[in-house]
């Protein structure tokens, strides 16, 4: 038994941060603890992403692909290598690190490298359909699972008696582990009392009705704000690209980037501020600040894809020049070689050199590598200004300062699970979204939600306070989840749309050459497959097989959801059954329990009198007994000394009674009577 206690405590020893969180959610409640969990979920997702695309892509064309400086799009061009290593080109992710195994443009399309053969295009691709599948089915599975532990049973019923009598442990040891132990009963009690208080509540409801229709109405108004000044810088950034980017400051390079981030930190702060006005249970409250933030967060990520595409449609115009231009550099340098005298040798040119066309995959890698890092960056700054900062000047000016700054404004800051939450969401899905043309990013992710977890455990335990209405998280945190579904699928959308609409960049990528970056699996089937399975492949692939499979998908799911929620329904009906008969076995029980106080007190007052009625009793009988003695002895003297004749009826009863012979009393109580010593004949003459 020890063996196993032990067992299991090492287990839970190697859960990474697993002593952290229940830290956190003994002092701050299962609300808070929600995130932390979560955010260790997404850096086990993100680990599996960085090992796909590092091993099977990043790893084999540094090893295996041609080398640094062979060929154009694995060189700086001439024009950039005097500032390729400056820190203010890197910090915007070009010279060296544009042309590094970091972005798209960097590897090259032959089709098997080294000496391995390895088929660096169909691995690529696959790595960016893998990571998109692998995601879907993690969320789903993980969706599933927390369906399957949420259950049906009721555990409202004795709640605090529960909570009373069975929540302390009492194996703890360790005097640390049991004050954090001591502050998670309280912090359940007070989430139990709040569950408690939210189900009684008995408001206004026109009025409550009114305020939350205008908190909405706020929102809508904040919402097209915000997505009308991120359309008005896109545009603007458009203007500054046609200029010339290098005319402008670092601001209006980077306008977009920043304006995306600042809306995204301080528009949930007034989202939360209106939501005082609705006086939801906290737990909806959280669901509807979440709901409002995906919303602005999508209309924002949207609306930066929307200025992307158009970027991309300017590179491909840019494009065809270059491939014009290069036609005539090329004939122009084959003059040049070619001339009067055939023997002279080829010219050759540096890579550095030659021109190259722009590779708007690499581009579109760039600005989500560029928006992830000052996503991340501004969130630290303002962790640090905003909780730490505020929780230092709180601390050492409230001795001195002229009201108390703990208990009133500014105090200490609270955790804020709805934007903490909705920035890990939105950040996988620019992740998602972004991964195929910078292969860099799960590793970037990596890092972040790494560094992430350290500092924000360490400022929510030392620079914020529990929030004044705790509250208990759902059972499961498939809210989450489905957020992030949502947020899966429509980052995959436009991912989607460009791999299989737009054609690839001629010069850069693993699909240049290509009409579209899909065609790689058909070269891979007439190359390496035999011509049979080629055309097994292409009749699947035939939308005349494919929509009605997809359709009898769609019906499956139709009736597996209408089966799931009949079964939800008869699960609803019998727990009503079960509680109805549990009232009554209640009120069985309840009569039964008064019945038999009833019986016990007329019990006692049959008691009680029972000692006099014996008593009158027993005086009788003594009357009855001096009266048959009486009679007995005047008949003997008239029978004579000699006489042996049975004695009369009354001596007989009062022998039968000085024997010890039951008799009845008036009560109807059966009692023996006392012995009556008979004296002899001779004693009696």
């Amino acid at each position: 038994m020890k063996f196993q206690r032990d067992f299991e405590n090492f287990k839970t020893a190697c859960i990474p941060w697993e002593m952290k969180i229940k830290e956190i959610e003994s002092h701050f409640g299962s609300s808070v603890a929600s995130y932390f969990i979560f955010l260790r979920w997404m850096y086990g997702i993100n680990i599996i992403l960085f090992g796909l695309t590092f091993g099977l892509v990043m790893v084999p064309e540094a090893l295996m692909g041609r080398q640094y400086g062979s060929m154009p799009r694995k060189t700086v061009p001439r024009a950039e290598e005097a500032n390729a290593m400056d820190f203010a080109v890197l910090w915007d992710f070009e010279g060296y690190a544009q042309y590094s195994v970091l972005f798209y443009g960097y590897y090259n399309s032959q089709r098997t490298i080294g000496w391995l053969k390895f088929r660096m295009p169909l691995s690529y691709f696959l790595v960016g359909v893998g990571t998109v599948a692998y995601s879907y089915m993690v969320v789903i599975r993980t969706m599933a699972r927390n369906a399957n532990q949420d259950g049906g049973g009721d555990d409202n019923s004795f709640n605090f008696s529960w909570k009373m009598f069975t929540s302390w442990d009492y194996l703890i040891g360790n005097p640390e582990t049991a004050d954090n132990k001591f502050a998670s009963i309280t912090t359940s009690f007070k989430e139990a009392i709040l569950e408690e208080q939210e189900s009684r509540k008995d408001d206004n409801i026109h009025l409550t009705r009114f305020l939350r229709v205008l908190a909405n109405f706020l929102v809508l108004c904040c919402l097209a704000g915000s997505g009308y000044l991120i359309y008005f810088v896109v545009r603007r950034s458009q203007k500054f690209a046609l200029e010339g980017l290098e005319s402008h400051t670092w601001w209006e390079r980077n306008e977009v980037n920043m304006v995306m981030s600042l809306l995204g930190m301080f528009c949930p702060m007034l989202f939360d501020v209106i939501s005082a006005l609705e006086d939801y249970h906290p737990r909806i409250a959280l669901q509807w600040q979440l709901g409002r933030i995906f919303a602005l967060f999508l209309g924002n990520l949207y609306t930066f894809i929307i200025a992307l595409m158009d970027e991309i449609n300017l590179k491909r115009e840019e494009e065809e020049l270059v491939k014009l231009n290069m036609t005539i550099w090329e004939a122009g340098l084959f003059n040049v070689t070619v001339g009067v005298n055939s023997t002279t040798p080829p010219l050759t040119v540096h890579p550095a050199d030659i021109p190259r066309g722009p590779c708007w995959e690499t581009m579109v890698g760039q600005e989500f590598v560029r928006l992830i890092v000052s996503d991340t960056m501004t969130t630290y700054i303002m962790l640090l200004i905003g909780d730490f900062l505020r929780a230092v000047l709180v601390h050492f000016l409230n001795y001195c300062w002229c009201w108390d700054l703990e208990a009133g404004f500014p105090s200490y800051s609270e955790f804020d699970v709805s934007g903490n939450v909705l920035g890990l969401i939105f950040n996988q899905g620019m992740i998602w979204m972004g991964a195929f043309y910078a292969p860099c990013l799960p590793a970037l992710n990596v890092l972040r939600l790494h560094v992430s977890m350290y500092l924000q455990c360490w400022a929510v335990m030392c620079c914020n306070v529990p929030q004044e209405r705790v509250f208990k998280a759902s059972g499961s945190n498939n809210f989450y989840m489905a957020m992030l579904l949502v947020i899966l699928f429509l980052s995959t959308l436009p991912a989607i749309y460009t791999i299989v609409s737009i054609p690839p960049s001629f010069d850069c990528g693993p699909f240049s050459g290509k009409s579209r970056m899909f065609d790689v699996i058909q070269e891979t089937l007439e190359s390496d497959f035999p011509p049979w399975f080629g055309k097994v492949f292409s009749y699947a692939s035939n939308p005349g097989l494919v929509l009605p499979f997809l359709l009898l998908m769609v019906l499956a799911i139709y009736y597996l959801q209408s089966t799931s929620k009949s079964y939800k329904q008869a699960n609803l009906e019998l727990k009503k059954k079960l509680q109805t008969q549990n009232e009554e076995n209640k009120k069985k029980n309840k009569m039964a329990a008064l019945k038999a106080a009833l019986d016990l007190e007329e019990a006692r007052n049959t008691g009680s009198e029972s000692p006099r009625q014996h008593g009158k009793n027993a005086s009788r009988q003594s009357y009855r007994g001096d009266r048959g003695e009486r009679r007995g002895g005047a008949s003997r003297a008239h029978q004579g000394e000699g006489s042996h004749r049975n004695p009369p009826p009354a001596t007989r009863s009062t022998a039968l009674r000085g024997a010890g012979a039951p008799v009845p009393h008036p009560d109807n109580h059966w009692e023996a009577t006392p012995r009556v010593h008979r004296a002899s004949n001779s004693q009696r003459q």
